[in-house]
C-alpha cells in the first residue's frame, strides 16, 4: 500500500511500504490490528511547535483520506483504530511552545496567538473524532504528558499509560490555565468538580493515580504499552458492537462541541494577553529549564536526547 500524501502542508521525508515519515512525526499502518499509528519524533524540544501542528494536521487528513477511500488500503481490512504515541523515550508531549507564547504576547500579537490556539483546539477535536474517519482514537503515553500534551492524551476514546508516565498542568504557575480542552475532556471522564481540582492542584500525577480517578483507562507495566494495546484491540474485536454503543452513549450523555472548545480557547487567548511581567518571567524561567534539559542533541538521529 502507498499512503495518500495529498494532504496540504505535508513535509514528507520518506515513504517505505506502510510507513511515512514527516519532519516531526511518523505515520505507520499496522494491518494485523487494523490500526494506523501516528508517532511523534520530536526532532527539537518535545512541544507543540508550528511544524508539529502542521504535520499533525496533514497526518489527520491523510488518515481521513484512507478512511474515505478504503481501496487505497489494498488487500487489507478497513482501518478501525488510530493510535497516537511518541518515539522519544520518556516523553509524550511537554505542552505548548512557550518560546512562541512569549514572543507573541510581548509583541501584542493577539491574532497570531489566537491562530496557534485555535489550530491546537481543532487538532484535538479531530483527534477525539478519529481524524473525521470514525476511528477509535487511542493514546499511548509512555513518559511525560504535560499541559497540552496531557490535553491531547485526553482527546481520545481510550487512554493507555505505562506506570512510569506522568501527567500534569503547569499553566497556573505563570497565570494561565489549560485552554485547549482540558476541563471539557476531564469533566466528561470524571465530573466537573474533580476536573477542576485536578487542574488547579498543580500536582504531577502518576498513571496509577489517574487510573483510580477514572482518567486513565488502562495501565501497563513499563515497556509494555504496545502489548497492552494489542491485547485491548483483540479483546475489543470480539465485542466491537458493545464498545461502540457505550462510546455513543457517553458522547450523547456528555457531548463536547467544537463551539464549546472555541469559546474556552478564546478566553485562554484573552487571559494570555493580560499576563503580568511577573507571569512572563515565570514562563521564561520554565522555557529556560526546557531548553537546558533538551539541549543534548543526538547527532546521528538528529533528535533531542534526555539527559541523565
Amino acid at each position: 500500500m502507498i499512503l495518500d500524501t495529498r494532504a496540504r502542508g505535508a513535509t514528507v521525508i520518506s515513504i517505505i511500504d506502510d510507513r511515512m515519515q514527516m519532519e516531526t512525526l511518523e505515520l505507520k499502518i499496522d494491518h494485523n490490528h487494523q490500526a494506523v499509528h501516528l508517532r511523534f519524533l520530536h526532532p527539537h524540544r518535545p512541544v507543540f511547535t508550528w511544524q508539529l501542528l502542521e504535520d499533525f494536521s496533514s497526518a489527520q487528513q491523510i488518515i481521513a483520506n484512507l478512511c474515505l477511500n478504503p481501496h487505497r488500503n489494498t488487500g487489507a481490512q478497513p482501518l478501525r483504530y488510530m493510535v497516537v504515541s511518541s518515539l522519544l523515550p520518556g516523553v509524550f508531549v511537554l505542552g505548548g511552545d512557550l518560546e512562541l507564547f512569549l514572543r507573541l504576547i510581548e509583541s501584542e500579537d493577539r491574532e497570531g496567538l489566537a491562530r496557534y490556539a485555535h489550530t491546537c483546539t481543532e487538532l484535538l477535536y479531530r483527534n477525539l473524532s478519529g481524524a473525521d474517519g470514525g476511528l477509535c482514537s487511542i493514546t499511548l503515553v509512555e513518559g511525560q504528558a504535560l499541559g497540552g500534551g496531557f490535553e491531547l492524551a485526553l482527546a481520545s476514546r481510550v487512554l493507555i499509560a505505562e506506570k512510569r508516565a506522568r501527567f500534569g498542568f503547569p499553566e497556573l504557575q505563570f497565570g494561565l490555565f489549560p485552554g485547549m480542552g482540558a476541563f471539557s475532556l476531564l469533566a466528561r471522564r470524571i465530573g466537573p468538580a474533580l476536573a477542576k481540582r485536578l487542574i488547579t492542584s498543580g500536582r504531577i500525577y502518576t498513571a496509577e493515580e489517574l487510573y483510580e480517578m477514572g482518567v486513565v483507562d488502562l495501565v501497563a507495566e513499563d515497556g509494555r504499552a504496545h502489548e497492552m494495546l494489542h491485547h485491548y484491540i483483540q479483546k475489543r474485536r470480539d465485542r466491537e458492537a458493545g464498545y461502540a454503543a457505550m462510546e455513543t452513549i457517553m458522547a450523547r450523555h456528555n457531548p463536547i462541541s467544537q463551539e464549546e472548545l472555541v469559546e474556552i480557547v478564546d478566553l485562554w487567548v484573552d487571559t494570555a494577553m493580560q499576563l503580568t511581567p511577573r507571569n512572563l518571567t515565570m514562563m521564561r524561567y520554565l522555557l529556560k529549564a526546557q531548553q537546558q534539559r533538551w539541549a543534548g542533541e543526538d547527532a546521528q538521529r538528529g533528535v533531542p536526547r534526555l539527559r541523565a
